[in-house]
């Protein structure tokens, strides 16, 4: 049909019976052939004797016709190509890490990941990667206690579950990943849980000398070492999705810190009423030892080029024992006998129970999500979350220190 267009192929072939009316398709204008007949030879403006040649007429009969043939394949392909639209992948955001992550101490945990089979990875429904609204899907890969190596690539297992990276390989490949979210380096070097439970064997032993003394020095190396770890945690990530087929900067990653869940501005008498560490360990913890590991994670974002959100100060206000009802509080407190927390003695099941010490809550969570989708939305490279007066966590532009 295409070879009947003007201009593309010869034109219309001699009719077989010259000098009668030739009809055209579908109820087309006939138009008569010159043959013998001098007088239509003129009409048509012809010498007689000659084959006619190809008159206006019929070429824009022609056109009309090579118009609809066009449109026809392109419908056609339209129509072929809507198996392939209807089939396109969801998009989704994507949460790695540690406890942080995946939610410990918001509850609500996803089935498989409450101990069944081994598996402690506590995985909330109410964790910020569900609450960013950055994606139609949200899929946390993150898992409580786990460290960089836990990320990265390799054969080794926590919690029964393997590699993050290489699950990622897997999720990327049947989702549109747009943005990863990593917190992790806690569990490393930076040993936040031995040092909590450092400082509350200080506190419940008055021959013990305080945290921060015994501590304080160890804080610059260890932040190093975890650096190092993550680093290499980042890089895998990265090559997790080139594996699964992305290019570099065709989707978002963000490096997280950690919110501090202690402060000394506490309740009286906080020892009794879950916060069993002194005062001035706990504004050691809050100025000193989580802006230090922020630190580190902030310079392997800028050597491998990650954005990053320091999450330091994004429960300010709101940490354990900082208000006269733990409901009002978006960490948690310590959910276990201080004794038996520090000495052992704890059941399986009241071992995963204190996991949930000291973790954001459910609500924390919401306005922790909030945040991170407002910083992707940004496209600053490095912000804060930031919480304020009025109950809500804000995006400010630069990382800040905690106030003294």
């Amino acid at each position: 049909m295409l070879g009947e267009c003007p201009g593309v192929a010869p034109e219309v072939p001699p009719p077989r019976y010259p000098g009668r009316l030739t009809a055209l398709a579908d109820g087309e204008t006939a138009l008569l052939r010159a043959g013998k007949d001098p007088r239509l030879s003129t009409v048509l403006g012809e010498r007689p004797g000659q084959f006619p040649r190809t008159s206006p007429s019929v070429i824009l009969v022609m056109r009309y016709r090579c118009l609809l043939a066009l449109l026809a394949v392109a419908a056609a392909a339209a129509l072929l190509g809507a198996p392939a639209a209807a089939a396109a992948r969801p998009t989704a955001v994507v949460a790695m890490g540690d406890s942080a992550a995946s939610g410990e101490g918001a509850g609500d945990y996803e089935a498989g990941t409450r101990g069944e089979g081994g598996d402690w990875c506590h995985r909330s429904a109410h964790a910020y990667v569900h609450r960013t609204g950055l994606a139609t899907e949200a899929v946390n890969l993150a898992c409580s206690g786990a460290d960089a190596a836990g990320v990265a690539f390799g054969p080794g297992t926590h919690n029964t579950e393997g590699s993050q990276a290489q699950r990622l390989v897997d999720v990327a490949a049947r989702y549109q990943v747009t943005t990863v979210v990593l917190q992790v380096g806690a569990n490393d070097d930076a040993a936040l849980t031995g040092t909590g439970i450092a400082c509350i064997r200080a506190f419940l032993n008055l021959r013990e000398p305080p945290c921060r003394g015994t501590l304080g020095p160890l804080v610059a190396g260890r932040m190093g070492a975890t650096a190092t770890k993550v680093e290499r945690a980042v890089r895998d990530v990265q090559e997790a999705m080139r594996r699964a087929g992305y290019a570099d900067g065709s989707y978002e990653f963000v490096l997280a810190s950690y919110a501090s869940p202690v402060t000394e501005r506490m309740v009286p008498v906080q020892g009794l009423q879950g916060c069993p560490y002194s005062k001035a360990d706990a504004g050691w913890g809050r100025t000193v030892l989580f802006p230090a590991l922020s630190a580190a994670l902030g310079g392997v974002a800028e050597r491998t080029g990650t954005r990053f959100l320091d999450m330091t100060r994004a429960t300010e206000g709101f940490e354990a024992c900082s208000r006269p009802l733990n409901s009002q509080e978006w960490q948690r407190r310590i959910t276990v006998d201080p004794e038996a927390f520090i000495h052992g003695g704890l059941d399986a099941a009241g071992y995963h129970l204190a996991q949930e010490s000291f973790h954001p809550t459910a609500a924390a969570h919401a306005e922790m999500g909030r945040c991170v989708g407002d910083f992707v939305r940004s496209g600053a490279p490095a912000a804060a979350c930031v919480a304020g007066a009025d109950g809500r966590a804000h995006l400010e532009g630069t990382a800040l220190a905690p106030a003294a």
